[in-house]
C-alpha cells in the first residue's frame, strides 16, 4: 500500500530517489566499462543474473515466500521485459557514447511523461506546460543534433530507451500500490534475466580480469539497490515530489565520465542538458500545484 503523504513520508521518499541516482550512475559507469571488452547482451545477461542472486539471497529470509508471489504477474513480466529492452538498449549505446550524453538523454523522461498522460490518458496541459515541453524537445534536439559531427546513431538508442522509462515509470507508480517493492524488483530481474538467458550465453566471454568480475558483481548489487529503493520511493512520494530529485544523476554520469575515462562533457551537450532539466523542473512545479 502507499503512504500516507506527510512531510515525513515525502522525505523518505527524496532520500530513497538520491539514492537511486548514485546507484544508477555508478551501474551504467560499470557497464560502459564491462562492455569496451564482452558483448553487450553478456553483460546486461549478467547484470540481471546477478541482481537476482543476490535479491534472493537478501530478501528470502525477511519476505519468505510472499516473496515471490505478486499480486499482478502480468504486470510484473510486462514490467520484466521492458526492463530486459531499456537496459539492452542502454548498455549498447554506452559502448559508443560518453556517460553524460546517455544521462542527459534520459532526462527527457519528465517531458515524454507528460506526452503521454496527454495522449493516452486524456489528460489536459494547458498552454504553458505545452511551451515547456516544445522547450525540452529544442534542448534534446541540442544535445542530438542530428545531421551534424556531434550526431551519433547511438543516440536513437537512447531516445528509444528514454520513451521507455517514461512507460516504466508510470507502470511503476501503479504498481506501487499493491505490490511489495521487493517482490516487483526480484521478478523483474529474475524474469529478465530468465528472458536473456539465450541471448547471454550465445556470446560467452569470460572476463579478463578481477576487477571484471568485481564490476560484474558490482552492477548486481547497484542494480538491485537502486530498483529497491525507486520502487520503495514511490511509496512515500508522488512522481511530482520525486522527480526533481531524479536530476542529481546527471551531476554522478558526468563526474563518473570524467573520473574513470576521461570524458569532458560537450558544450551543447551541458546546454541541451541544462535545457531538459529546466523544462522537466518546470512541468514536475505545475504537476506539484496541481
Amino acid at each position: 500500500m502507499l503512504e500516507l503523504d506527510t512531510a515525513r513520508n515525502r522525505q523518505l521518499g527524496i532520500a530513497m530517489v538520491s539514492v537511486t541516482t548514485l546507484c544508477f550512475a555508478a551501474l551504467d559507469t560499470s557497464a560502459k566499462w564491462l562492455v569496451l571488452s564482452l558483448p553487450v547482451f553478456q553483460v546486461v545477461w549478467l547484470r540481471f543474473v546477478t541482481h537476482t542472486l543476490l535479491a534472493m539471497l537478501v530478501l528470502t529470509p525477511r519476505y519468505g515466500w510472499s516473496l515471490y508471489r505478486p499480486k499482478q504477474v502480468k504486470l510484473q513480466l510486462l514490467r520484466a521485459l521492458m526492463q530486459a529492452v531499456m537496459t539492452a538498449l542502454n548498455f549498447w549505446a554506452l559502448q559508443y557514447l560518453q556517460l553524460d550524453v546517455t544521462g542527459a538523454i534520459q532526462f527527457s523522461v519528465p517531458i515524454l511523461i507528460a506526452v503521454i498522460s496527454a495522449r493516452l490518458l486524456g489528460e489536459r496541459l494547458d498552454a504553458r506546460r505545452w511551451i515547456a515541453i516544445l522547450v525540452g524537445f529544442a534542448g534534446v534536439l541540442l544535445i542530438v543534433r542530428p545531421g551534424s559531427q556531434g550526431f551519433h546513431p547511438a543516440m536513437v538508442l537512447s531516445l528509444v530507451n528514454a520513451v521507455l522509462y517514461a512507460l516504466f515509470n508510470m507502470l511503476t507508480r501503479r504498481m506501487a500500490a499493491t505490490e511489495l517493492p521487493a517482490t516487483t524488483q526480484l521478478w523483474s530481474a529474475g524474469a529478465a534475466a530468465l528472458l536473456l538467458t539465450p541471448f547471454g550465453l550465445m556470446q560467452w566471454t569470460t572476463p579478463p580480469d578481477a576487477l571484471s568480475w568485481i564490476l560484474v558483481l558490482s552492477m548486481g548489487v547497484f542494480g538491485g539497490l537502486g530498483h529497491l529503493m525507486v520502487t520503495q520511493a514511490h511509496r512515500y512520494a508522488s512522481a511530482a515530489v520525486l522527480g526533481p530529485f531524479l536530476y542529481q544523476q546527471i551531476i554522478y554520469m558526468t563526474l563518473f565520465g570524467w573520473l574513470v575515462f576521461g570524458h569532458v562533457p560537450a558544450t551543447a551537450v551541458v546546454g541541451g542538458a541544462a535545457v531538459v532539466v529546466a523544462s522537466g523542473l518546470y512541468l514536475l512545479y505545475r504537476e506539484f500545484r496541481r
